[in-house]
Order: structure tokens, then C-alpha cells, then sequence
């Protein structure tokens, strides 16, 4: 599903955010950091530039491939390998970090997730995530896109969750020391209300595979449901749109 539309479109919409993450994690020269469903690398090429050695994992080989390109672009030294982030192929304690910027939230079992994310960084060093909050424009897009679908399979909780406070500290409790949390915005701008649905339609690759799969009645009611959404969160006074995306910034420090 993931490797559907242009990727590297919606990357660079949410480079703001990759940038908060990393600044959040104090990411810097020196140190070891795996990117857990990296995508196409939004946070390993903004930590490989602070001079880190890098890690980049992601489940969609095309994106892989994206982003080995991505960074052989920028002539950065960055690692790429296949990994599902409930089953990352790495030793105990190897890195000093690990991150994961949308993109871990939305595998099926999160306290596997969990587990293996501090798992993998070494006691008393850094998990940080950027997850959609379910309240935010995003999440209430997920769930509006939902009333379309199939529903989730029997005890796959929403990847909404991972964006409340108070799940992700269920989540990391007997792993993490301590977890900042704090809700941040990234904005999404258009020409038009019908332009922000258009470049998510012909990019994101869910939205993609929605528009090929759903009848097309079903797919217009979508449609027109996700476009009152986005007059409802705009905050521009004309035809143009600018909304801010909410999401969960999360550092947390693993146990010693």
C-alpha cells in the first residue's frame, strides 16, 4: 500500500516534523541511530547531515529504494534495510537512539512495537516518535476514511492511540525512565479545499489504493465527507486552505 503514489511528495510536506524530532531527540555527531519505518528518510538524512551514523529501516522495499537513492543524492553515508518495526533484526542495545516519525503508529500490535524499540537502544538513551493525534485533522481524516472501509481486524487497536498522552505512557510503562510529551502542528496548505484532497488522493499511497479499490459511489461520498473536513479545520479567510495537523512529539528515556 505504501509503495501506491508518490511518497516523496508527502515526505516533504512533513519535513517540519522530522526536524522537530530529531532537535527534540538531541540527535548529533557521534552517535547511533536506527529510524524505525523510515519511509523515505525524512529523519535519517536530517540526523545523517548532524554527522550520526545512521540506520534506516522501513517494511516497503520501494520506499527503501527511494530512500537509498534520497541519500546517495546527498551523499550521505546512510544504511537502508528491510525490517518490520514488530520484529526489528538488530542486537539488544545497539543504538543510541531510535525514532520513528508516522510510520511505526501504524503497525497492528504497538506493545510489540514498544518492546522492540527500547529493546534495541541502549539503557538510559532515547525513543522518540511523531504520531497523529486521533482529535487532530489527520486522525479525524483516519477516522472519517474508515466509515468506507473494512473495519480493523478483531484487537487491532486504532493508530490514533499512539497520538493520547496517556496510551503512549501505558504503552512504554516498565520500559521508559521518563516520557516528554508535547502536541505540536505541521501545516497542510492548498490553492483549494478540492487541491489538498487532490494531492493526497494522487500521492498518499492509502488514499491511492482507496480510490482504486472503493466502488466508485462509495469513493464519492468519501470524497465529499473528507472535503467538508477540510472546510471545517481551515483557518484561511478565502478560497485558499491552511490547516495545522496536530501531532504527539514523544522522547522518552529508556531504564537503566
Amino acid at each position: 500500500m505504501w509503495s501506491e503514489g508518490n511518497y516523496p511528495a508527502i515526505a516533504e510536506v512533513l519535513l517540519p516534523v522530522a526536524r522537530a524530532l530529531v532537535d527534540a531527540c538531541a540527535i548529533s555527531a557521534g552517535q547511533e541511530l536506527l529510524d524505525v519505518a523510515a519511509g523515505t528518510g525524512n529523519v535519517a538524512v536530517l540526523a545523517a547531515e548532524e554527522g550520526a551514523s545512521v540506520v534506516a529501516s522501513d517494511l516497503t522495499p520501494a520506499l527503501i529504494e527511494l530512500g537509498r537513492a534520497r541519500s546517495a543524492e546527498a551523499g550521505l553515508d546512510i544504511e537502508w534495510a528491510e525490517a518490520d518495526a514488530e520484529a526489528l533484526p538488530f542486537e539488544d542495545a545497539r543504538f543510541d537512539c531510535v525514532t520513528s516519525s508516522f510510520g511505526a503508529m501504524f503497525a497492528p500490535r504497538p506493545e510489540v512495537v514498544a518492546r522492540e524499540m527500547f529493546r534495541v537502544v541502549r539503557p538510559g538513551n532515547t525513543v522518540g516518535m511523531a504520531n497523529w493525534t486521533p482529535e487532530g485533522f489527520q486522525g479525524q481524516l483516519f477516522a472519517r476514511r474508515s466509515r468506507y472501509g473494512p473495519p480493523l481486524p478483531e484487537g487491532v487497536p486504532p493508530a490514533g492511540d499512539w497520538g493520547r498522552e496517556e496510551v503512549v505512557r501505558e504503552r512504554f510503562d516498565g520500559l521508559a525512565a521518563t516520557v516528554d510529551l508535547e502536541r505540536r502542528t505541521v501545516p497542510f496548505e492548498a490553492e483549494s479545499p478540492e487541491a489538498l484532497w487532490s494531492f493526497f488522493e494522487e500521492n498518499a499511497g492509502p488514499a491511492v489504493m482507496a480510490r482504486k479499490m472503493l466502488p466508485e459511489t462509495t469513493y464519492a461520498e468519501m470524497r465529499e465527507d473528507g472535503l467538508a473536513l477540510v472546510r471545517e479545520w481551515n483557518t484561511a479567510g478565502d478560497r485558499s486552505v491552511v490547516i495545522d495537523a496536530e501531532y504527539l512529539l514523544v522522547v522518552a528515556r529508556r531504564r537503566g
